[in-house]
């Protein structure tokens, strides 16, 4: 019998924004702690602004600029 392969998910990076992953999804924290989001599509941060971490709340739009 042939073993059936994983379905495959796109994932969507935004450059300067978040990663889209189509969901619902469970995440799991480098100590353990799970975030579990049942959108159709969770945005997670890819930046480290997020007040709302792992899961992105826009934070990447508000980046100060030096000059």
């Amino acid at each position: 019998m042939s073993e059936r392969q994983p379905e495959r998910l796109p994932v969507r990076v935004i450059r300067g924004g978040p990663v889209l992953i189509p969901g619902p999804v469970d995440i799991e924290l480098p100590d353990g702690t799970r975030v579990q989001s049942d959108r159709f599509m969770v945005a997670v941060c890819a930046c480290g602004r997020s007040r709302r971490y792992p899961l992105c709340d826009t934070s990447h739009r508000r980046r100060r600029r030096d000059g």
